[in-house]
């Protein structure tokens, strides 16, 4: 090789390697940054045929061609991403079709006694308890059943007046003058609804006037059948007009009293039946209906109270015990997508549809009632449409990334 062609083979490489730097250069500061057009050095003189000048790519392997995008956006509200990367992300597709919804509520409740069967006994005159015979606490009773006998010295003399009363009515009844007659047919009327007024029975009424023997203690009975709750009276202590001595309830039939948010309400009505468990027994179901729904709300809690009434068979639920309460409230047949097919953007409610072939759509729906797993959809879709109901979020979350690298790249060109 002669000492031309080698000055000649260095300029060629000094030339690559300018060339080089140059676009180097210009690639890491950006289209934007322009550089002033530089000045080609002088051509060098040819090399001989024979000779091969060194090329700054022939070292080099083939470079590969860029794999294909798993997704890239095409414009509007669809994208495409490949049916590998689909599986890849574990999406997963429903048919959007009419479907049977029920709604369930569930809350928790207090269990309670019935008002209308809860009977308190009470004394209406002074006296003295004579013989308890209820004397404890728990103790079952019966509607008529005696409790207890009382003395009074009050209620003695008004059954002396009321038999004085029957003898003046036999003899001054046939009385030749009027005024004679009707006085004493009045006395005895009078003394009668007096002794009426303290609870004394019709029957003990017509024992005295059958018998003429006052008695000397009063039996007071029970007002209804059930368990005593509670117990004031002792024997031989003194009782006053209007103290409480017993309190009577029938826990055969009972309340629970549930708390119901106010945007529940709506589904609630009187007539519907509820099932009631206990948390220590789950597997022991109860029925109750709905009884009453009270007309006011908890400002503070923004929730109204819901009767539930239901039979306690053996008396298992007792006053005060919590019970669990749950509602099925059917809402007929209505369009409904699973609630993990809904993308949740900030006001908006967002589902993709599956066009086939990877070609995804996201659109905006309006929705309905919640049921469980089921949301109804009032707008937005129709019957037959394929939507995506997993890894929404990674479509998204994928959809933007390319929508960015996408606007990335066309900065570049």
């Amino acid at each position: 090789m002669t000492a031309r062609t080698r000055h000649g083979l260095l300029a060629v490489g000094v030339l690559i390697a300018v060339a080089a730097a140059v676009l180097t250069y210009l690639g890491r500061i950006g289209p934007e940054k322009t550089t002033p057009m530089l000045t080609a050095p002088p051509r060098a003189a040819p090399a001989p045929e024979h000779a091969q000048a060194p090329h700054a790519a022939s070292s080099q392997p083939p470079t590969s061609p860029a794999p294909a995008p798993s997704a890239m956006v095409s414009g509007g509200n669809t994208i495409t991403i490949s049916p590998e990367r689909l599986q890849t992300i574990g999406v997963k597709f429903e048919i959007v079709k009419p479907r049977s919804l029920e709604k369930i509520i569930r809350t928790v409740g207090r269990v309670e006694i019935d008002e209308r069967r809860l009977a308190h006994v009470n004394i209406k005159l002074e006296g003295w308890i004579d013989k308890l015979l209820v004397n404890s606490t728990g103790e079952r009773v019966k509607q008529g059943q005696i409790l207890f006998t009382i003395y009074s010295p009050e209620l003695v003399a008004t059954q002396e007046e009321y038999l004085l009363a029957l003898k003046g009515r036999k003899t001054l009844g046939g009385s030749e003058f009027p005024e004679v007659a009707q006085g004493a047919a009045s006395l005895l009327e009078m003394t009668r609804r007096r002794l009426r007024l303290w609870d004394i029975t019709e029957d003990h009424i017509q024992d005295l006037e059958r018998t003429g023997t006052v008695l000397k203690t009063l039996p007071i009975h029970s007002p209804g059948t059930g368990t005593v709750i509670k117990k004031v009276a002792v024997a031989g202590m003194r009782v006053n007009p209007g103290d409480e001595l017993y309190t009577i309830a029938d826990l055969s039939h009972i309340w629970v009293q549930a708390d119901i948010y106010e945007y529940e309400l709506p589904s609630i009505k009187p007539g519907q039946t509820a099932k009631v468990t206990l948390s220590y027994d789950p597997r022991t179901v109860l029925t109750a209906r709905v009884g009453f729904i009270y007309p006011t709300l908890d400002p503070q809690t923004r929730t109204a109270k819901v009767r539930f009434e239901m039979e306690n068979p053996g008396e298992r639920l007792k006053p005060d015990m919590y019970a669990n309460v749950e509602l099925k409230i059917p809402l007929g047949t209505r369009l409904a997508i699973p609630r993990d097919a809904i993308l949740e953007s900030g006001e908006r409610q967002v589902i993709f549809i599956h066009h086939g072939g990877g070609k995804l759509e996201w659109r905006n729906v309006k929705l309905g009632v919640q049921a469980g797993d089921w949301v109804e959809v009032v707008e937005g879709l129709k019957e037959g449409d394929h939507i995506v109901t997993s890894a929404n979020f990674l479509i998204d979350s994928e959809s933007q990334l390319k929508a960015a690298v996408g606007g990335m790249q066309g900065m570049k060109h």
